[in-house]
């Protein structure tokens, strides 16, 4: 067994709507968060863990980190130097150990788990292997977060990909509701579109046990103007299906500072009835144009256009299916509304 580990830090010391997602210009937080709670991140030297850690510390939360060895912590120094002497304490907790999880979740007022497996530069691609450890991990973190959090409160980071991968028999309109089908991704040999849906099914059916209050957001691909070089462990399995994603209409992106802000802002209305999935994107890839600006923003050449003219990347659906965000707009709107309120 592993015990949590603390890592002593030895260092210096106007409103607008973005593709129907609403956000309030200045990005602020609750006043609830002058608490000073303690929160908890997983993962915290992956890409999007360290822009949620770098927007809590921005709100006044407490932020305690974890990360899976002590060389994660030079991954971490790379991504938040300045932010690193702000942080309550970094531990060191395996996602595979139940009781070190434990430990470093103890007094926690919430657990914001981002993933459990990391690669910073993207060289060891994601396998079947790793679709199941990261569902064994989120019964792990959910049951950890029941035991010893303070409340018992988890904000889970799924993906969009846990919601479109049907094959060809897709839906008219993607949702909340919708899952991805296991056997199809396993038959294509989509292991983070199962590892994401095996994941999140896993913490759901868990949360139920436990009674922990569990929300999830399905963001699409992330995105920010530091690419490509910064978040290749994700960007890489996510596109593998890309050109049919592309072709379908479904293949959706977001700034990843907005998603880290959309969890802070349904975590602090989790108080007001927040519940369930919601759907994070900002924009859907519909063009070939488009797909060579992403395919270029990635250095990634070629992957998702090919040799394919404009008039072969259409949509080969007659009515291509919808995505629809609208669950995670009303809760953004409301939200904004009860902080103009306060203010």
């Amino acid at each position: 067994m592993e015990v949590a580990m603390s890592i002593t830090l030895e260092l210096p010391k106007q409103m607008n709507i973005d593709h129907g997602m609403f956000f309030a210009s200045g990005f602020s937080c609750s006043l609830n968060a002058r608490d000073r709670k303690i929160v908890c991140v997983t993962s915290g030297n992956s890409y999007f863990g360290s822009h949620l850690i770098k927007k809590l510390l921005a709100c006044g939360y407490l932020v305690r980190v974890i990360i899976q060895n002590q060389a994660n912590l030079e991954d971490m120094k790379e991504l938040m130097r300045e932010e690193m002497e702000q942080l309550e304490s970094v531990v060191v907790a395996r996602m595979g150990d139940l009781e070190s999880l434990c430990n470093a979740f103890r007094g926690c007022h919430a657990v914001f788990h981002t993933s459990s497996f990391i690669d910073p530069r993207g060289i060891s691609g994601y396998t079947e292997r790793m679709a199941f450890l990261e569902a064994e991990a989120a019964k792990n973190v959910i049951e950890a977060c029941g035991r010893a959090a303070y409340v018992k409160r988890c904000i889970f980071t799924s993906s969009l990909l846990a919601c479109i991968w049907k094959g060809s028999d897709l839906p008219n309109l993607i949702d909340e509701g919708s899952w991805s089908d296991e056997a199809f991704c396993r038959e294509n040999k989509l292991w983070l579109a199962l590892a994401k849906t095996r994941a999140e099914k896993a913490a759901w059916r868990k949360a139920r046990e436990m009674k922990v209050k569990l929300v999830t957001l399905c963001p699409g691909l992330l995105m920010a103007p530091s690419f490509p070089n910064a978040h290749l462990e994700t960007s890489l399995p996510y596109l593998k299906g890309g050109d049919f994603m592309l072709r379908q209409g479904i293949l959706a992106t977001e700034d990843v500072s907005k998603v880290a802000e959309a969890h802070i802002y349904v975590y602090e209305d989790m108080v007001y009835g927040a519940c369930g999935r919601y759907i994070c994107f900002g924009k859907i890839v519909g063009t070939l144009e488009e797909a060579i600006q992403l395919e270029n923003s990635l250095n990634m050449h070629g992957h998702l256009s090919g040799d394919q003219s404009p008039l072969t990347v259409a949509v080969d659906n007659e009515f291509p299916p919808r995505i629809t965000k609208s669950k995670l707009s009303r809760l953004l709107f409301c939200a904004s509304q009860r902080r103009s309120c306060k203010q």
